[in-house]
């Protein structure tokens, strides 16, 4: 069951990183379908990462969560909006990875 909630942890992740990219493009909600794909996939990441939480300590599955979401949707910035990608800040999403690899580790 503990792979099962690792599983629904990454895919939960990922989703942050769709639902907050589609925020950006909703412009403050004034776009509809960025809106609705915004709060309909924020919704099925807060359900997938209860459902997580019933197998994995609440901070951990918090910690990579946030983690996935913070990477994925900084590099989508990088690669899809233009946004900075600095030596400094590249090496501060490296750590964000090493600390989420380091977490599932240490979690089994």
């Amino acid at each position: 069951m503990t792979s099962l909630a690792w599983v629904l942890l990454a895919v939960a992740g990922l989703l942050e990183l769709v639902w907050a990219t589609a925020l950006k493009q909703s412009d403050g909600f004034t776009r509809l379908w960025p809106s609705v794909i915004g709060v309909t996939l924020s919704l099925a990441s807060f359900a997938m990462l209860a459902l997580a939480l019933r197998h994995l300590p609440v901070g951990t599955a918090y910690a990579v969560w946030v983690g996935i979401g913070a990477v994925g949707v900084t590099l989508a910035g990088i690669i899809y909006l233009g946004e900075a990608a600095s030596l400094q800040r590249l090496l501060c999403i490296l750590l964000i990875v090493t600390g989420v690899v380091g977490l599932r580790l240490l979690e089994g």
